[in-house]
């Protein structure tokens, strides 16, 4: 297979999954695998790419297609055509309410739809009911905060439009007061063109979900290139529009799109979503005034477009929304175990981005540079001052730890640049040559600025507030669309917590950046590289799982072994886990089961 790496270890366990036709997910068999991999299975592939796509080169593409064939179907669907056609959703659990979503399909007026939450999936046990005006204003959407509810219940739910019935989603709220586990399954970027979602399909077949993270990129607002293009033919996963997206009308026909997919609407259906935006929501590298994928004078307005894609994003996604759609920060408590702490490091308070030559002349250390913004910064302590939760957690875009690499690694991306500067660094300093010395000393720079690397100030302000009220501190990530995870520390050396990055749904990643260097040697010397990464995979797609009890943090990576093809295998990672209090915070790997 052409990115993917088979899964390893113990005999598969074997299990059909039941899909609808006419997503291309009809009859896929997936194989489970209960032991982590191990070898090449180890590393680390953290930076993100530079993209204005997914990224895919021609070559490689041409290669995916004589991969999947054309046989291999997917997308096409007729969803528009039925009432409920796109599903139902739910999501910015509490502990006493929910969200809950649906759209009224080819409605030409406003609608009132009944709604209705039960105990039960037969609504004999009904708790609450009531109606909402559905209204093509809206793209035909409604929401529904749907109060009065007990904590750590599940519920389901429905919507009537007269006679006619939705799908039954099913929701959980949080729990309160003393709580012991916690687990959330963490997501990012999904490029509907390039890849089937058997990551959605695989988590939303599990009952042990509390909670969906969504990352971001949970669409792609860019054009596709011609190899996109090809890829997309070949999977049957064509979009419309094509190009870049610029109006309200361009992000809502997206978003339909991407869910005429069973497997995104099955995850929905079944896991209460929690999510932010990144870049491709909106436009790619988007910051505060502007974004590297918009221009002015030939797109238009940015602040016109960054609009509309805010809109078509609430519209689509079950979110509670608040007075000012950009202001998505906001948190959430699971009891006296965690507080989740979802922040926006993209669109609301981020200084202009960086690059080599002035990151080097030192712009990046200005402590006035911002990420999260002042009024956000600020929100952020005075919630983890204010929390007495066991777990402090961020749910963010972009990676947090350092992933600062060799400038030498950094000008020449190659295996031999890489093995210059390890063979330098293992060499005892009193039998290097001059050239080692200076490979050793010389000036490191982030792999991806757009990351906290760019930003080191605004990271250090944040792991200051947690070193100061004594949290234990836990970031999940996306973004980079490769697995990994890191110790953080302060730069005094305090342990103060940890990351899990989880790889991504279908867009591609380090193997496809730099196809010269061989995965496992490419995972292996970011591990050797970068202090305090513990591991990473540089090839698969998939997921984290991560559970919270009050003693520990541990971190379970799931991969598919492939997104091109309708059958695929699941397999779980190592755990990596960290211990809580002062003494914990800190990775390692626990050793599988016998």
């Amino acid at each position: 297979m052409l990115w993917g790496v088979p899964a390893r270890g113990r005999k598969m366990q074997e299990k059909k999954m039941d899909r609808p036709m006419g997503n291309g997910n009809a009859g896929i068999t997936a194989t489970t695998a209960v032991d982590p991999p191990t070898g090449a299975d180890a590393g680390f592939a953290g930076a993100e790419l530079s993209r204005r796509h997914f990224v895919l080169g021609a070559g490689s593409a041409l290669v995916l297609g004589s991969t999947v064939g054309l046989g291999a179907c997917g997308g096409g669907s007729d969803v528009d055509r039925q009432p409920f056609g796109y599903g139902v959703a739910s999501g910015d659990p509490l502990a006493d309410r929910v969200i809950i979503w649906t759209r009224a399909n080819r409605l030409t007026e406003a609608v009132q739809l009944r709604w209705e939450v039960a105990l039960d999936a037969s609504f004999s046990n009904m708790v609450t009911s009531g109606t909402v005006t559905a209204d093509p204003a809206h793209d035909s959407t409604v929401k529904v905060d749907v109060t009065g509810l007990q904590p750590a219940t599940s519920y389901f739910y429905r919507f009537k439009n007269g006679s006619v019935l939705s799908e039954t989603g099913r929701t959980r709220t949080l729990p309160a007061g003393s709580v012991e586990q916690v687990k959330l399954g963490v997501f990012s970027c999904a490029a509907y063109p390039i890849g089937q979602f058997h990551v959605y399909n695989h988590a939303s077949n599990r009952s042990d979900l509390d909670a969906a993270l969504m990352l971001g990129d949970y669409i792609y607002e860019s054009g596709l290139s011609d190899a996109e293009q090809l890829v997309a033919r070949a999977l049957g996963r064509e979009v419309d529009p094509q190009g870049e997206l610029h109006t309200l009308t361009d992000y809502r026909l997206l978003y339909q799109r991407y869910h005429t997919d069973a497997d995104l609407r099955g995850l929905r259906r079944n896991v209460p979503l929690i999510g932010v935006w990144d870049d491709h929501e909106i436009v790619n590298d988007i910051w505060r005034d502007g974004a590297g994928g918009h221009d002015p004078a030939t797109e238009g307005s940015f602040a016109a477009r960054r609009a509309a894609a805010v809109q078509a994003y609430h519209e689509w996604m079950p979110t509670r929304t608040g007075a000012d759609p950009l202001r998505i920060y906001r948190s959430f408590d699971f009891g006296n175990l965690l507080s989740l702490h979802m922040l926006d490091t993209r669109v609301i308070g981020r200084d202009a981005p960086t690059n080599r030559d002035p990151y080097l002349a030192g712009l990046a250390d200005d402590p006035s540079r911002q990420l999260l913004g002042t009024e956000q910064e600020a929100w952020l302590a005075a919630r983890l001052q204010g929390s007495g939760a066991t777990w402090q957690v961020l749910g963010q875009q972009v990676v947090f730890g350092g992933m600062r690499i060799p400038l030498s690694v950094y000008d020449d991306f190659s295996e031999d640049a890489i093995n210059a500067f390890l063979a330098a660094l293992d060499t005892p300093d009193a039998s290097r040559t001059a050239a080692q010395r200076a490979l050793v000393a010389q000036p490191r720079i982030g792999y991806e600025l757009t990351n906290w690397d760019g930003f080191p100030a605004a990271r250090e302000r944040v792991l200051a507030m947690a070193h100061a009220t004594d949290k234990n501190l836990v970031v999940l990530s996306g973004d980079s669309h490769n697995a990994w995870a890191h110790d953080l520390r302060d730069t005094a050396g305090h342990r103060i917590g940890v990351e899990f990055a989880t790889p991504s749904v279908t867009s591609t990643g380090l193997e496809i950046k730099h196809p010269d260097v061989g995965r496992q040697f490419l995972a292996d010397s970011f591990v050797r590289m970068v202090p305090d990464l513990t591991y990473a995979d540089t090839a698969r797609r998939g997921y984290v799982a991560v559970t919270f009890t009050p003693t520990s943090v541990t971190g379970e990576f799931v991969f598919v072994s492939s997104v091109f093809v309708n059958s695929y295998s699941a397999t779980v990672g190592p755990a990596l886990q960290a211990q809580a209090g002062p003494a914990g915070r800190e990775l390692t790997r626990l050793q599988p089961s016998a």
